[in-house]
């Protein structure tokens, strides 16, 4: 069925897959989050849903997400905030007892990486 090519080249395919999804940091939902956060805390998720009540300035900035299972703050260092309505997938690490701009965040997504 495959010359000897064609399996090399189906291998490679294969295994780039595998590193590419091994990489990604996992998708959660916001309810599972908030449901146990001791257990997300420190690591790398994630979220994906609708942005809204956005507020900050320089490039700084918080913003929720909501993604049909509950809503969580994302804090934006250099990638600033989205408009409201906007889709994104937003990946960061999960933090507790977060303070940004007078208010106090129990649970906040400290993002990490550009949004998409």
């Amino acid at each position: 069925m495959f010359n000897k090519a064609g399996k090399i080249l189906l291998s490679l395919i294969v295994l780039a897959t595998v590193m590419c999804l091994a990489g990604c940091p996992t998708r959660t939902t916001i309810a599972d989050i908030n449901k146990d956060p001791g257990r997300f805390s420190g690591k790398e998720v994630t979220i994906q849903g609708t942005a809204s009540n956005s507020f900050g300035a320089l490039g700084n900035g918080v913003f929720q997400v909501d993604d049909g299972t509950g809503t969580m703050w994302v804090f934006s260092q250099k990638y600033g905030v989205p408009g409201a309505g906007a889709k994104v997938a937003v990946t960061g690490n999960v933090e507790q007892g977060f303070s940004f701009g007078g208010r106090s965040f129990a649970v906040i997504l400290k993002e990490t990486q550009e949004r998409h």
